[in-house]
Parts: C-alpha cells; sequence; structure tokens
C-alpha cells in the first residue's frame, strides 16, 4: 500500500465511543499516553480491537496459506480499515478482495496493487474507471455481463455458482459459454475462474460444488480458454480449509486465491462455531479480537437488565452479541446471562439477577463484517486495556 497518504486517525466529540468534549487527539497521542479504556477518556458503548489477538489472527491466516501453497486475498470489506490491510500485507497478502466498485475505488486510491471485485460490476461509468486500472480482477457470470463489460480493457473471472446461491453460472456449460465469450470479446482478458461456497449448508455440498469447481476448471483449460498461470479463486471464512483440499486436485502452475475476511478478528459467535480450525485445530487457532463494552442503565425488575447499547452498535444478523464479562469498581467476574434481544439503543439481558446500573459489560459480536460498518473509529487496546492506537474504517 503505498497510494494516497493516509491522514493520522485523529477524534474528537463527533467520534462514538470517545468522550472528547473540548479538543482532539490523535492515534499518537494515545500510542504515547496508553490511557485506560476504563479512564473517563472514553464512553459507553465502545467497540474495542485488541491488538494482540489481531496480530495472531493475521499471522495464522498468512502462514496457513503459505503452507497449503495459497496466494491470500483476503476480503477487505470486513474491516474496511487501512491500518489492518496494510498489517495483512505485511504478514505476505498477495491482494485483497472487495464487494463494490466504492471499495475497489477505496483501495486502489490507498495503493492496493491487486484487487479482486467478488461480485458483478456492470455500472458503464465505474467499468469505465476500472479499465484504467491495473491489477483489478472483475467477476462476470453471463454473456450479457460480458457484452457490458467489452470494449473496455478488464481482466475477468468467470464466476460458478450453484442452485439457490447468490451469483455465478449454474452450470459448467453456462460457466464455459461465458469464457468463450470473454475470450472473443474485444479488449478483454479471461484471467481465471472464481466461486464462493460460504452459502451452502454442509461439508458434503461444499465438497461436492468445489469439485464442479475444479471440472469447470480443467474444462476451460481443456478446451484452450485458460491462459497459463491463470487465478483461481474460492474462500470465505466457514470453509477455507475445503478450498484448500479440494483446490489441491488443480495443477500446481494454477495460481490459488483464497478469500476468507472475517479471520482477520474472528468473533464469539457465528465463525466461533464455524471456523475451519474446529475440524483441523491443529492448522489454527484464531481468536475473537473485538470487544464491545456497554454500561448497564436499569434493573427495571427481577432477572431483566438493560444495557445501554443496541442495533446502532452491535451486529445482529448473524447472532445477538455475547455477554462475557461484567465489571465493577475495577473488578471483573465472567457473564452468566443473555442477550434476548435489541432494540436501536437497548439491550435485554436475561437471567441478570445480580447486576447493578453502571455495572460494565463485555460482549462479544457475532459476524464481524456488520460490525465494523457500525464505528467510523475504534480504539485499539493491549491485553491490560490501555489504548495504544486509533483504528479508523472507511466507508
Amino acid at each position: 500500500m503505498n497510494g494516497t497518504e493516509v491522514p493520522e486517525p485523529r477524534v474528537d466529540w463527533r467520534c462514538k465511543g470517545f468522550w472528547l468534549p473540548d479538543g482532539e487527539r490523535t492515534a499518537a497521542d494515545y500510542a504515547r499516553e496508553r490511557p485506560s479504556l476504563f479512564g473517563g477518556g472514553f464512553t459507553w458503548p465502545v467497540l474495542v480491537l485488541r491488538r494482540s489477538a489481531a496480530e495472531a489472527n493475521i499471522a495464522t491466516m498468512a502462514e496457513y496459506c503459505r503452507r497449503h501453497g495459497f496466494d491470500f486475498a483476503p476480503h477487505a470489506k470486513t474491516t474496511m480499515a487501512p491500518g489492518l490491510l496494510a498489517a495483512q500485507f505485511a504478514a505476505g497478502a498477495w491482494g485483497m478482495t472487495v464487494a463494490t466498485a466504492n471499495q475497489a475505488l477505496v483501495l486502489k486510491r490507498l495503493g492496493v496493487e491487486r484487487v479482486l471485485i467478488a461480485n458483478e460490476v456492470l455500472d458503464p461509468a465505474v467499468l469505465g474507471w476500472l479499465g484504467g486500472q491495473a491489477g483489478v480482477f472483475l467477476q462476470v457470470d453471463s454473456v450479457p455481463a460480458v457484452r457490458a463489460a467489452a470494449g473496455h480493457r478488464l481482466r475477468l473471472l468467470v464466476e460458478l455458482g450453484h442452485p439457490g446461491g447468490r451469483t455465478g453460472a449454474r452450470t459448467l456449460d453456462e460457466l464455459a459459454a461465458v469464457a468463450r465469450a470473454v475470450h472473443e470479446a474485444d479488449g478483454l482478458e479471461l484471467a481465471g475462474v472464481t466461486a464462493y461456497e460460504g452459502g451452502l449448508p454442509d461439508q458434503p455440498a461444499v465438497d461436492e460444488f468445489l469439485d464442479r469447481l475444479v471440472a469447470g476448471v480443467t474444462r476451460l483449460r481443456a478446451e484452450g480458454l485458460l491462459p497459463d498461470g491463470a487465478l483461481v479463486s474460492a474462500g470465505g471464512s466457514a470453509w477455507f480449509d475445503r478450498v484448500v483440499d479440494r483446490l489441491a486436485a488443480l495443477p500446481r502452475d494454477l495460481r490459488r486465491v483464497l478469500r476468507s475476511g472475517a479471520s482477520v478478528t474472528h468473533d464469539d459467535g457465528f465463525y466461533r462455531f464455524r471456523t475451519p480450525f474446529r475440524r483441523v485445530p491443529g492448522e489454527g487457532p484464531l481468536t475473537a479480537a473485538l470487544e464491545l463494552w456497554a454500561q448497564v442503565l436499569s434493573t427495571p425488575e427481577p432477572g431483566l437488565a438493560i444495557a445501554g447499547m443496541g442495533k446502532r452498535d452491535a451486529p445482529f444478523d448473524e447472532g445477538l452479541p455475547v455477554p462475557l464479562e461484567v465489571r465493577r469498581d475495577g473488578a471483573s467476574r465472567p457473564a452468566d446471562f443473555t442477550v434476548t434481544r435489541l432494540n436501536d439503543h437497548h439491550t435485554y439481558l436475561a437471567g441478570a439477577s445480580d447486576l447493578e446500573p453502571g455495572d460494565l459489560v463485555r460482549f462479544g459480536i457475532s459476524h464481524p463484517c456488520t460490525a465494523f460498518d457500525k464505528w467510523r473509529y475504534l480504539p485499539v487496546v493491549d491485553d491490560n486495556h490501555r489504548v495504544v492506537d486509533i483504528l479508523q474504517t472507511y466507508l
């Protein structure tokens, strides 16, 4: 990353979670002073990133890919945080993946050399701009999409999908037809094949789909449609071990690229139970790196407490927040209650018989992709909850 210079993150009264009625603070200020998260300079709720966990996750995935002969282009949509993208490149990432044209624009302005857009792009204005960008790969899954791209200098990946899934050609015949259309179109380069297995329900379905991907790649090579060194890309954050296993059947001259993005922070909900490292524990692990702290506001009836955070602060699309710890007067204990529902700014805690107003609760989150998009600035903390940096997110 050596494009547009990223300004040093600085926060003031406009930034959620920071308590700065006057003046502003920079990332360098926090790195120098290392204030406690609980020292009065922050308010609740606040989402924080635990630095040691994120660094360990980045190192784990980088080594995993090296060990299995894959390049890594993690899905940047998870964080859209330049600081974390730079850390992943420092660990050896080959490129970055995005889902939208705006995300691609951000990454190219940041100087990211290789960007995979794991989505269909049909906007003529965007296609015209992308045609002038080096190192960008787009997906296509239909002949009309190829026609929309024709005339621009674009590198395309034909996408294989599965019934009931999102985008992607549903059969190998359709995949081959799209590949031939790219091969014959003016200005277009067929750079490889891509797929996404994350929406499938179980390992047999994932393996069958990935085997079809291998069969599709083999067919396109046999028909002379794929160039030498073509790219083959797959891998969400729930089945990347199966991607590594099934794509091992491909010839080694092909560039195999894994895209798993949620691994950078992991979580305490959705991916805690779906991480591939539960199936192959010797290859991992990953550790949840995001903590959402909120204050108990009320205990209005026996067994019920209300915490001051809600849907505007916590992800809830793939599971509710997970209570982990209660902090009172500097002392901590494990949480022994559950979240039952969220309003916009309130969380309902059931079984909370010994909570008091003013208690702080540390929650784990479920699904990091929809956590980061609620927070523009996150305190970065060490293992003693001293704030050592500010993480800024884009889009």
